[in-house]
This record gives C-alpha cells, structure tokens and sequence, in this order.
C-alpha cells in the first residue's frame, strides 16, 4: 500500500507537470494533445487495477520532458532505485538526458542521478566516469559528486584515489577562522576521520608487506588530520615493536587512554611484549591498575590478574579475580577464575569445574564481541569500518559480554 500510494502521489504531479508543460509551449503540437491524456489514463487504470509497474511504464511515456517535468521524472526515477527496479530508475535518467533541450545545469542534475543508479547496480566503473566528468564541469554538483566518488573509492579499496578526494572536500582555512567540515558521504562523518583512516589502511598494507618506516610515516599523517584517532596510535605501537623501538611503542599505544579509554584492551598485548623487553614489568602493572581504577572493565581485570599470577601466584590472582567479579561480574573473568581453580584442583571437583568451564566457554562463543555504537552491527572482530552504517571507528567491545 505503501508503494501504491507514493505512485498516486507521482501521478498526481505527472498530471500536474504535464498540464504546465503543454501550457507552456507557444504552439502545441496536435499529436502530443491527442496522445497524452491517453497516456496518462491508461497509467491511472493499471494503478487502481494494483499494477504500478505498468503505471509507471504508462507515465513515462506520458509525461513530457522539459525543464518544468524534470524533478518529477528524477523523483519517479529515485522512488525505483529504492524499491531495487534500477534497471528502470537508468531508463527514466537516460530519458532525461536524451533530450538536448534542457538547461545545463539540469543536465548535470540527471548525469548525478545516473551515477547514483550506476552505483546500486554495481556499475562502479560508469559511475565514476559520470562523476569524474561532473567534478571537473558541474560546480553545483561537484561536492554531491565527489562525495559519491569517496563510496566507490572505499568499496574498491582504492586508497590514494579515496585520499585526494577526501583532501579536495576538506575545508579551506583561512584568516577569518574557515567554515565548518562538512560531512562525507551517506555516513555523514567528518572529512578528517574518514581520511584518517585511509591512512591507515595504507599503512596496514605497508605494515604487511614489511616497509615499517613507510607505514609509521603514513600513521603519523593519520594522527595529523585526526589526533583522535586510536586506530592510528595502536598501529603506530605495532609497527614501532616490531621496528625494535619498545619505548615509542609503549608511548603510542598508551596515548590510547587520552583519545578513548574504551580501546585500551587493544593495547594490551603489544604492551606487554614491549614492557617485557623493556624489562620493566612494575610499569606495565602500575598503567593497568591505574587504567582499571579509571574505566574498569573486564580485559583490565584480566590483564592485572595474569600479571599478579606472573609475580605472585595462581592465588592472588584468584583472589583478585573473585574480588572483581563481585563487583563487576563478566564472562571472561568467570571463565578465567575456573581455568585457576582447575589447578588447584584434583578428581571429581576438577572434573565439575572442567565442565563448567565448557558451558561458559559456548556462552562466550555464542555472543558477539564487539557492537557499532551507531547503527548496532554486532560481530565477534573488531572492524574499524562498519559494514551496517559505513562509519569509521564506531565498533567497541560490548560492556557485558566481552567487557565488564
């Protein structure tokens, strides 16, 4: 019913942009008198007979193009993209553009919508054509245009071309103080910390390819657009310990709890191995606690627990972990806590504990991880670029499962 309705709103306006079009014209031509309302009614009978898909075929046909009719066949034009008939959404676009008559501006207006057609049909390499030609010839569309392109860019990992577009859409400063940055693409974040980002997914395929000096000088442009950008210092501490550098890498990876405390659990493993060869391990307990005393959670205890095991014994680890999980039951601790009791344990107890430890090992495995704080995409990875609403940086271990 829903659709319905959007078509009898379209054939309300198709009517109404048909009569201002022939009005308009100085001498109407007989033909086109005679044929439209045809036409049009012909569209009005499959819509009240539930067929809006012949509707649609009749109204085009109907409605004549012209400066006047224009947004109606491009709002026609979107309503099928979005229903999924893109096939017919590019029909009604390249209607518009087969005829010479109309402004340029309009013109490009189509040309943008063709794109956006292209894009949902998975015909990138159109797309970007269509919109490259509008960014160098259409100044009202140029934005609009290369937001579009940083999509595609994304989709196809095509990293420097993502770069210079996103460059091109920051802001210019100037003297006055500049103008606020305007948000990119359909995910509506800031220029900057998407740009962040594609430093990093360069710097991750440097890291890989194992041209360390590369990658940190791609990461700290990173940090240049966005020094927020925890993604930037936790690859910045990977790449400096496995360059050799512990005390660069302890000093990246604890500038984390300045720009989010929620991501310090993804720091936790490459501090260690950089304190351990620091050989500095009360340091390494002393963040932790101070880190646990701030934003408790779960990782945290389990981090200081390991280390009093290392130092002190299973015992006061046990301790601990019993101490926390009374103020802040989770999981993982439960899971940890059975796994030191079951060696202090022999015969039936242990084998009761064993047990236990596999029905809270298959609830933990169960539930996912990690949770967008946008758009609630849940997956047991940490991604920085969430697959539901195309933000970067928005994906957090969930408080309650994963956590505390």
């Amino acid at each position: 019913m829903n659709d319905l309705l959007l078509f009898a709103l379209l054939f309300a306006a198709i009517g109404i942009g048909w009569y201002m079009g022939r009005r308009s014209r100085a001498v109407p031509a007989q033909g086109a008198a005679k044929d439209l309302p045809s036409q049009y009614y012909r569209g009005l009978n499959y819509l009240l007979d539930g067929r809006p898909d012949g509707a649609v075929d009749a109204f085009i046909d109907a409605l004549e193009v012209n400066s006047e009719t224009l947004e109606t066949h491009i709002a026609l034009g979107n309503l099928l993209r979005k229903r999924g008939e893109v096939d017919r959404a590019i029909r009604i676009h390249q209607n518009l553009l087969a005829r010479p008559s109309l402004p340029r501006v309009q013109v490009h207006q189509a040309h943008l919508e063709l794109a956006r057609d292209y894009i949902s049909a998975g015909l990138l390499d159109r797309a970007e054509r269509l919109l490259l030609d509008l960014v160098k010839e259409s100044p009202e569309q140029r934005r609009a245009s290369q937001r579009y392109l940083l999509e595609i860019y994304q989709s196809e990992r095509e990293w420097p071309q993502a770069i210079d577009v996103a460059t091109a859409l920051l802001p210019r400063k100037s003297l006055l103080g500049g103008q606020a940055e305007e948000p990119c693409g359909a995910q509506k974040q800031p220029v900057s910390v998407a740009l962040a980002h594609y430093y990093c997914e360069l710097a991750s395929d440097k890291r890989d390819a194992g041209e360390l000096v590369e990658a940190a000088r791609l990461l700290q442009q990173a940090l240049v657009y966005d020094r927020q950008c925890v993604r930037a210092s936790i690859m910045q501490g990977e790449v400096e310990y496995a360059a050799g550098n512990y005390k660069q890498a302890v000093k990246a990876l604890r500038r984390v709890r300045q720009q989010d405390p929620d991501y310090i659990p993804e720091t936790i493993a490459t501090l260690r191995k950089s304190y351990r060869e620091l050989d500095d391990h009360r340091a390494l307990r002393t963040y932790l606690k101070d880190c646990l005393a701030a934003n408790p959670s779960a990782p945290l205890v389990l981090a200081v627990a390991e280390d009093l095991r290392e130092a002190e014994g299973a015992d006061a680890a046990a301790e601990f972990l019993s101490e926390q999980l009374a103020e802040r039951p989770s999981l993982r601790g439960l899971a940890r806590l059975i796994a030191l009791q079951m060696d202090e344990t022999r015969g039936r107890v242990r084998d009761n504990l064993s047990l236990l430890q596999v029905l809270v090992d298959r609830l933990i495995a169960e539930r996912p991880a990690y949770r967008c704080g946008h758009c609630g995409f849940a997956g047991r990875q940490l991604h920085w670029y969430c697959p539901g609403c195309k933000h970067w940086g928005t994906i957090k271990a969930i408080r309650g499962t994963r956590v505390d």
